[in-house]
């Protein structure tokens, strides 16, 4: 490996974990991360040094988010059903999401309230309490003062602190809470399920009009329980369909696949204190492409009937 090949490797994740956060989306990000190693690629083939790579190609990227953010925004107007960003598996140990200092600014509950943001309050929030960037860094990488540039992230973050109260959960009762979680599904157990949620929890599904969803998030304890039950009756009238606990966006979650390995769905849990407030269901398959092969859902339905 040349050294210019290693300098590109190494920015890649770092490249990747800002287009991610910016834009909720595996394939959108890879193609910025793409771009922004490519410009990186050019200007040291014009002969120019670059003083610091890093920060460098953590400008590229989030001026290319940004603007790929504009053009999403009128998609995602668009978009059939409940939007909810792609998944990511951080189970792993060589996912690019891992090097990014914070794990809880990947959940799904987070990146999902970060789209009411603007582009510009995006990335200065993220850059700022993330990324670790200072205000005169994050100035010149979004073209404003540095004033302004405070405005928009005291902004953004009083949105997310209103609507997402943080609560101080430790990995290990977040992970204790997955497994219950998991076994109360599996077994139907619905007092037990009610147990771990929170009064108001919300179920939200995604299927992108390409996959059998729920039409509107699901909101209550009881109701959201009882759906839940009523898929894992569903899901064993399918073939060999099967659970897969895994961490999703840095969340207890699971794969479900069927007999022959192929993806169903991703299923990620928000928690808050001592509750599941959230339960995502991605089923879109354009959603899921980047996690391997994946199933024909409405076909599986079908052969199940």
């Amino acid at each position: 490996m040349t050294d210019r090949e290693q300098l590109l490797d190494e920015l890649r994740p770092v490249s990747f974990a800002i287009a991610y956060r910016m834009l909720g989306s595996v394939s959108e990000a890879e193609d910025v991360v793409q771009e922004a190693l490519l410009r990186v690629h050019q200007t040291l083939d014009a002969g120019e040094q670059i003083a610091s790579p890093r920060a460098f190609v953590a400008t590229v990227t989030t001026r290319l988010a940004i603007n790929e953010l504009r053009s999403a925004r009128a998609r995602r107007e668009r978009y059939v059903g409940e939007w909810l960003p792609e998944p990511i598996i951080t189970s792993g140990h060589d996912d690019p999401a891992l090097h990014a200092e914070m794990a809880e600014s990947l959940s799904l509950a987070l990146l999902v309230l970060l789209e009411s943001l603007s582009p510009e309050q995006r990335a200065a929030l993220l850059l700022h309490d993330v990324f670790d960037y200072g205000y005169p860094e994050i100035a010149e990488i979004v073209g404003k003062s540095q004033d302004n540039v405070r405005q928009l992230a005291a902004r953004a973050r009083r949105h997310v602190e209103q609507r997402r109260p943080r609560f101080q959960t430790t990995r290990e009762k977040r992970d204790e809470l997955g497994r219950r979680f998991f076994a109360a599904a599996e077994q139907g157990d619905l007092a037990g399920l009610e147990a771990l949620l929170a009064h108001d929890v919300e179920l939200t599904g995604d299927g992108g009009g390409k996959a059998p969803a729920l039409a509107r998030s699901l909101r209550g304890r009881n109701r959201v329980a009882r759906a839940l039950i009523n898929w894992v009756h569903l899901a064993a009238r399918l073939p060999d369909v099967s659970v897969r606990p895994v961490e999703v966006n840095g969340d207890p979650g699971a794969l479900i696949v069927d007999g022959q390995q192929r993806l169903i769905g991703v299923l990620a849990l928000d928690i808050t204190g001592d509750q599941i407030t959230g339960i995502g269901s991605i089923v879109n398959p354009d959603k899921l492409t980047h996690l391997g092969p994946v199933a024909d859902l409405r076909s599986l339905l079908q052969s199940a009937r």
